[in-house]
């Protein structure tokens, strides 16, 4: 694996305390979400730390290049959901044999996985439940079926003033592998279950 670019730069010398997966999560977790009040935004890792905030894209990415920069494979991986659910990017990391991930959300569930999964499909499948609609509908379609490897993009990544699009798009467009066929009748979450899914950590900013 070629060695993280850009390492002197000023923004990511923050990098340096973030020497394990569960840092960089908290890291993440200090950042308000990006409630994307101008538009749709798909921020790079410098760009995000410029803004102070980050939705589940960006704070997978940020996390990849963190994972990169102490010697990690910086990927992510893509939870596909149905039309009309937003889909959801976290960012994977390997302990010997087992993965965990670290993802980047505004709800109580959703989040950070210790690396106690046998297979990229154990991890996805630890967020199947919890992936719910204010109905209760569960929604997790699919999930790509190979982590996408950053390192497979010119390293502009890191530090591009323009929108991640392509890396955006790359992912979504990778095979991905079906988690349950369409037609399965599938148990709605709990009253009580749902009612906890309006937790959230940050308040979308009055106008």
């Amino acid at each position: 694996m070629r060695k993280f670019s850009f390492p002197d730069l000023a923004e990511f010398q923050i990098f340096k305390t973030l020497t394990t997966p569960a840092k960089t999560q908290d890291f993440l977790n200090s950042f308000p979400i990006n409630f994307e009040p101008e538009g749709e935004t798909c921020r790079s890792p410098l760009q995000t730390l410029r803004h102070g905030t980050a939705h589940c894209f960006e704070g997978a990415v940020l996390a990849a290049a963190i994972f990169w920069y102490h010697g990690r494979p910086p990927f992510l991986i893509d939870l596909e959901t149905g039309t009309h659910d937003e889909s959801h990017v976290i960012a994977p990391f390997r302990e010997g044999m087992h993965w965990g991930a670290v993802s980047k959300t505004n709800h109580a569930v959703l989040r950070y996985r210790d690396p106690v999964y046998a297979s990229v499909r154990e991890l996805v499948m630890s967020y199947f439940h919890e992936y719910f609609l204010d109905t209760g509908e569960k929604t997790l379609r699919a999930y790509s079926r190979n982590p996408l490897n950053l390192l497979e993009f010119d390293d502009d990544w890191l530090i591009a003033e323009h929108p991640l699009w392509g890396v955006h798009d790359n992912l979504v467009a990778a095979p991905h592998e079906k988690i349950a066929p369409h037609a399965l009748r599938l148990r709605p979450a709990d009253s009580i279950e749902i009612r906890a899914g309006t937790l959230t950590e940050w308040k979308r900013p009055r106008r």
